[in-house]
């Protein structure tokens, strides 16, 4: 694999990584303030993330040893309304500006795994930065997000509101392969 791919596979990595946890922990202070559909969503997107990461560290197989990773990250602990504010900040700089270019060098160099990787997390971020601006919304008026299940797919990530497909958009799974967060 060509070093310039391999570094942007492990900076997604680890930026995955890290909103994970960090929507992990924000769902537990969304239950906490009695917003628990916000709750769910941010438990709901933290898997989607685990899938992104997943499937770039799978991309990663052959490379071993330590390797330094950047990746931009909100840090801070506020809230609700301020947590989905960083979460929909980083999710629309995955969508404008860090999976175009990676998903560009990637396809320069041929990287056709790496391309697939990055495509998949990209289309999911978009639908995560609109469902997060919704939610903000009901959150400054006072009131929990108005969703219904949620479903994420186990195999990239892409995320459905109300019932799943009969096959993934994305990734063409087939909706069985799509987790329920009710």
């Amino acid at each position: 694999m060509h070093e310039m791919t391999a570094s942007h596979l492990r900076s997604a990595f680890a930026g995955e990584s890290q909103a994970h946890m960090r929507y992990l922990i924000y769902g537990d202070k969304a239950e906490k303030e009695g917003f628990p559909n916000v709750a769910r969503l941010f438990r709901a997107i933290a898997y989607a993330e685990q899938v992104h990461a997943t499937n770039h560290f799978q991309q990663l197989r052959e490379a071993k040893g330590p390797a330094l990773t950047v990746a931009g990250a909100g840090f801070g602990l506020g809230p609700s309304a301020d947590n989905l504010d960083v979460a929909i900040e980083g999710e629309e700089f995955e969508v404008a500006e860090m999976y175009p270019v990676y998903k560009a060098a990637a396809d320069f160099q041929g990287e056709k795994g790496a391309v697939r990787s990055f495509d998949w997390a990209w289309q999911a971020e978009q639908i995560h930065a609109a469902m997060y601006k919704e939610a903000k919304a009901a959150v400054l008026a006072g009131q929990d997000y108005e969703v219904g299940p949620v479903y994420i797919c186990s195999v990239c990530g892409h995320t459905v509101a109300g019932q799943p497909p009969e096959r993934c958009p994305v990734c063409n799974a087939p909706g069985d392969r799509y987790k329920e967060f009710a």
